[in-house]
């Protein structure tokens, strides 16, 4: 008898050695699995798509026509995102070649298009400038875009038969394509010290905020159209 109860006490740490043993050892609950962040809301875009004068060559940023467009556009109440897809220098030779890069940049609604003032510094012939231009226009248009289009002067003295087959190239390419027309980009603002950086052909801040407000009064006939479609 003693032998047994012996026997019992010694079983019995070792007994509960084992059940501790496997409760130490037993998995822990996995962490509850977390829940995934909704996906970004992502807007329609409208592409400024043009040269220096888009990209605020001199500016800040947030001092660029683009910026300034996208608070006008948040200010009252219209969803789209403004890309600045300005470059300096660009023609609208250039323009051409990276229209549809800039069109990859999500659902473009509108292409703000202002091209064509280096091709006439450089007196390039205006049938090739509008043959440029259209071929952007139809690309845009092909992929769902409308478009506004940047009428422009040139600076240069290149004569009045110059301007004249500018003018005429620009209205031609509203007629034919149906397109939104401003009749000059830099209404208001050209010809103007005060409004300009110190080269006599960039805009200021100041002439910036102008150039923002005739695109504006311009885009926002066809904001409303879209609004009307979308009920």
């Amino acid at each position: 008898m003693k032998t047994l109860l012996l026997c019992l006490c010694l079983l019995a740490p070792a007994g509960l050695v084992a059940c501790g043993g496997a409760a130490e050892n037993r998995a822990a609950p996995a962490p509850a699995a977390a829940t995934p962040a909704p996906p970004a809301q992502t807007l329609p875009k409208i592409v400024a798509f043009g040269d220096s004068l888009t990209a605020g060559y001199g500016l800040a940023p947030s001092e660029s026509y683009p910026a300034l467009l996208q608070k006008m556009l948040d200010a009252d109440g219209y969803r789209y995102e403004v890309v600045n897809a300005g470059v300096s220098g660009d023609t609208s030779a250039g323009g051409l070649r990276r229209i549809d890069w800039a069109l990859d940049a999500g659902e473009v609604r509108f292409v703000i298009l202002e091209l064509g003032a280096n091709d006439f510094l450089r007196g390039q012939p205006v049938a090739e400038t509008k043959k440029n231009l259209a071929a952007i226009i139809e690309r845009a248009e092909s992929r769902g875009a409308r478009v506004l289009l940047a009428g422009m002067y040139t600076t240069t003295n290149a004569g009045r038969d110059y301007q004249r087959e500018i003018d005429e190239a620009f209205k031609s390419l509203t007629r034919e394509h149906e397109v939104t027309l401003i009749p000059f980009f830099l209404e208001g603002v050209a010809g103007r010290a005060e409004l300009n950086l110190d080269d006599g052909i960039h805009p200021n801040a100041e002439g910036t905020r102008v150039v923002a407000a005739t695109v504006y009064k311009h885009l926002r006939p066809l904001l409303e159209e879209e609004r009307k479609k979308q009920g």
